[in-house]
């Protein structure tokens, strides 16, 4: 199991948050650290799903104009080859586009959020997608925002037996014991104020479990764990 540490700068690299210094050093790192490699696959393989939660859109005939009037000219036969630039080698490199791509994982994860919940990319601090034991679909998602809200959003139905609920928990490094955030309601979203809460930390771990109708008695997770994540540092 990785560290804490490992798995956050495994997450912002997967979510394109890192600068460009950071993000070729992890990709230095890649080859000859397992532990880095094997936390990277943990989270492309968590985020990747997100994108099939937004439609594929057309880009429109103005977008088309920027991108053909930014392509350098047609090269006639008889010219010889210009040196390619540093730029322009590094706007050509597979490294590039693949960070580009990665990091639409995180756009098009906020996008999809975003509707329901009101938020502005800018304001996003926090999230957290939750997913269920050794699966990798996402089941809901957590955004903290500058409104100083948590928001609990449900990105797919959760059947609840009768006489029992479903309970949100908080747990970051050092704490004692979980937090409970409230009982959640199937498919509807949950709104906790971050002032009554400790703060927030990268890498806290957030979880549903099935509990007892009225929560858990005990003040702790008594029930099995439904859903389960980390939350990832965006801005």
């Amino acid at each position: 199991m990785s560290t804490p540490d490992t798995q956050q700068l495994a997450a912002d690299y997967v979510l394109g948050t890192l600068s460009a210094p950071r993000r070729r050093e992890v990709q230095q790192r890649l080859p000859h650290d397992a532990e880095l490699r094997e936390a990277v696959a943990f989270w492309e393989a968590r985020l990747q799903p997100l994108t099939e939660l937004v439609a594929p859109a057309e880009p429109s005939a103005a977008v088309w104009q920027r991108i053909e009037a930014s392509l350098p000219p047609a090269r006639q036969p008889s010219q010889a080859p210009p040196r390619p630039s540093a730029w322009r080698r590094w706007w050509d490199s597979v490294a590039l586009w693949r960070g580009l791509a990665l990091a639409g994982v995180a756009a098009a994860t906020f996008f999809a959020v975003a509707p329901q919940v009101g938020l502005r990319q800018p304001e996003a601090r926090f999230m957290v997608v939750l997913v269920a034991p050794n699966q990798t679909a996402p089941g809901w998602v957590v955004q903290t925002s500058a409104d100083r809200r948590l928001r609990l959003v449900p990105l797919t139905a959760t059947d609840v037996p009768e006489q029992r609920s479903l309970q949100f928990w908080t747990k970051a490094d050092g704490w004692t014991a979980p937090l409970s955030l409230g009982l959640v309601q199937p498919g509807k979203p949950l709104e906790v104020s971050l002032d009554q809460l400790p703060p927030l930390q990268p890498n806290q771990l957030f979880e549903i479990t099935l509990e007892p109708y009225n929560g858990s008695p005990t003040g702790r997770p008594t029930g099995p764990i439904l859903y389960i994540g980390r939350s990832v540092q965006m801005l």
